[in-house]
């Protein structure tokens, strides 16, 4: 049987928001993020649409290498699917993406964690309730555990994930292309060379 891989990042920027997240699960590393590639360069996730904005989200595509992400601390794992899970991935993304103004962040869906119950509506995630329904609906996670309560620390005990990289984002080994400033204050795009 033919496999592939897919990313599964959990993320820490340090803004307010997840600082607070942090104060509650009295954890680190509480955005979730699923990766189609080793490169980061295909991220999706439930997270801000403006950089600036927590309370406009949704769906989004992910750039790692945004500004926004400079300080960001990471872990990302690798996980082994089947060629046929890894196309029901790949094609429920496609959907979404092609939808994402139908998709909105699952805010009120937080609070059902803290209450241990389904609070929500259609059509409307947080990361890792995103990141566990794409998982799920394809076959490649099974857990007694609704979907609406998985946190980040959940997935991150999957036994099938492989620690790849744990540290700052911005050097994570495998970026295909790194940004750097410019004197005018804008990210330039460069090719960098992969050992």
């Amino acid at each position: 049987m033919e496999t592939r891989k897919v990313y599964l990042v959990f993320s820490d920027t340090g803004t307010l928001l997840t600082r607070t997240i942090n104060l509650y699960t009295k954890s680190i590393l509480n955005h979730a993020s699923i990766a189609l590639d080793r490169q980061l360069d295909h991220v999706y996730s439930f997270g801000r649409k403006r950089p600036n904005n927590p309370f406009i989200g949704g769906f989004v595509k992910e750039n790692l290498q945004a500004p926004f992400f400079k300080k960001t601390k990471c872990a990302v794992y690798r996980l082994t699917i089947s060629e046929e899970e890894y196309q029901l991935l790949q094609q429920r993304i496609m959907v979404m993406e092609a939808s994402k103004h139908l998709y909105s962040y699952n805010l009120l869906g937080l609070f059902g964690i803290v209450l241990n119950k389904e609070l929500g509506r259609n059509n409307a995630y947080f990361c890792s309730q995103f990141v566990a329904t794409l998982l799920e609906d394809c076959g490649s996670y099974h857990t007694a555990k609704p979907t609406y309560l998985i946190r980040p620390q959940d997935l991150r005990e999957l036994p099938e994930l492989e620690l790849i990289y744990q540290g700052e984002l911005e050097q994570y080994p495998y970026f295909s292309t790194r940004y750097a400033p410019t004197l005018t204050g804008k990210w330039n795009r460069s090719k960098v060379k992969l050992g």
